[in-house]
């Protein structure tokens, strides 16, 4: 396998094992363990070990879906070209799955596929999750994860139109740009009334 096509933290991520209790922080309220650093390449780690350990790190905060690891869009394509990959909608943030999650065979009439496992997809895209592209990767070398290409392409454009629609091809949420609204009417224009003082105290 290329490692250019795949980060050297990809691997380590999706074998991670999230929400589990820090020992170090056990007693506190946010001791889960969802925090990933991709310059350490470590073990899972709660938001109390970021902020000591891990402060001006990459860091990306795993979420859980239906027992299953995801991650924001908006965070990941960050660090990872993320195409071809199934997007979804949870809580309003659009998501990437971390692995593949088992399913029954897929019912006829089913349009679209994961070329590595063959779940149902919503939309036509190649892979149900990063774990399937990684596998994707490996197997046949014509998908890569490197954003140098993309980034390249993006740098003097993100004003640009071609940059949002960019990031909605990605299926960012329409919202990360809204319309700039139009300038306040200027007031130096108003003519004002001519100022009178107050009446003196007799």
């Amino acid at each position: 396998m290329d490692k250019m096509l795949v980060p050297p933290w990809l691997e380590s991520l999706l074998s991670t094992q999230f929400f589990t209790v820090c020992r170090t922080h056990e007693d506190a309220a946010r001791s889960e363990c969802n925090m990933y650093c991709l310059d350490c390449e470590g073990d899972a780690f709660c938001f109390y070990c970021r902020s000591s350990r891990h402060k001006d790190h990459q860091v990306v905060q795993i979420r859980r879906s239906s027992y299953h690891d995801v991650v924001r869009v908006s965070e990941i394509q960050k660090v990872l070209d993320t195409s071809g990959v199934q997007t979804y909608v949870i809580n309003s943030a659009r998501v990437l799955f971390l692995n593949e999650r088992p399913q029954p065979k897929s019912g006829k009439g089913v349009a679209h596929i994961c070329e590595i496992c063959g779940r149902s997809l919503l939309d036509p895209f190649r892979f149900c999750s990063l774990g399937c592209k990684l596998e994707g990767v490996k197997r046949n070398g014509d998908a890569s994860f490197t954003l140098e290409a993309k980034n390249e392409a993006l740098m003097g454009r993100r004003e640009g139109i071609s940059g949002e629609e960019e990031d909605l091809r990605e299926g960012s949420q329409q919202d990360i740009y809204p319309p700039t609204p139009p300038p306040p009417p200027s007031s130096a224009r108003r003519r004002k009334g001519i100022p009178h003082r107050a009446p003196f105290g007799s």
